[in-house]
């Protein structure tokens, strides 16, 4: 089984990510929406099982709550404002138990409520880059042409909206979010994959299934420049800048 968790502050296009998850699932899954401190009618289905918190957690905290809850041999962890591929439950879970794994990403525009005519992501490479100062993945053009007839392929780095991995590894690698090191909100992807990195596992993407996450044109919910984001940056590069200089930029030849 994959169990499916949506961290969701106050989104009006919850109800729809789930019903995309519903509609196009063709195995054994579980949806499990956590409300992080606000309450509103998630979709009645004997597969959909919300948590509700009490107080505002922020969100890696609504994904360790969730991740606690799931039943699944697999996790997948996805936003609050996204379509799903028919069959993705199916195809995103072959995998190694030591892979965290992406499906190709497409953009949605959450007004039409449909696919984008942009071309999709499916490689990015992670750099530090400036203003603010951070680890950031950047879509990774030359890769995605070289690579193109790889169906299933390892990557440098993901948008954090929506990965997999076996629960297993949940468990003994990632072990939670570290949100009072990195603020609750932001770069979960970065410290799952070098958490994943230096336990010897391999962060992939799967292009036979994808997901289309709501576009950066349509407004945002939070703030990548405030005060909290900027320490949260901060601390991973002094946490991980040095294994990422040594070691993940010589093997990628970034």
């Amino acid at each position: 089984m994959l169990s499916i968790i949506i961290p969701s502050y106050k989104d009006q296009l919850l109800n729809r990510t789930i019903d995309s998850l519903l509609e196009n699932a063709t195995g054994d899954i579980e949806i499990i929406p956590v409300l992080d401190g606000y309450f509103q009618e998630v979709k009645q289905d004997p597969r959909v099982h919300p948590i509700h918190l009490h107080q505002n957690k922020g969100m890696k905290n609504a994904i360790n709550k969730g991740m606690s809850m799931a039943r699944g041999e697999y996790v997948m962890r996805l936003d609050e404002h996204c379509m799903v591929a028919p069959g993705f439950d199916t195809e995103i879970t072959k995998m190694e138990y030591d892979w965290m794994v992406t499906p190709r990403r497409f953009f949605l525009d959450p007004v039409k409520w449909e696919v984008m005519d942009i071309p999709p992501v499916d490689y990015e490479k992670l750099l530090i880059i400036d203003e603010p100062k951070k680890f950031s993945g950047v879509r990774w053009t030359s890769r995605t042409e070289k690579l193109k007839d790889i169906p299933v392929d390892e990557t440098m780095m993901m948008q954090g909206s929506c990965v997999v991995m076996s629960k297993y590894w949940w468990n003994t690698v990632i072990q939670d979010l570290q949100w009072e090191r990195y603020g609750t909100l932001y770069q979960d992807q970065t410290e799952m994959a070098f958490k994943t990195w230096k336990a010897g596992g391999k962060l992939m993407v799967n292009k036979n299934t994808w997901f289309a996450h709501k576009h950066r044109s349509f407004p945002r919910t939070h703030n990548h420049d405030s005060v909290e984001s900027r320490n949260t940056f901060a601390q991973m590069l002094t946490d991980y800048g040095d294994y990422y200089n040594e070691v993940i930029k010589p093997k990628w030849g970034i």
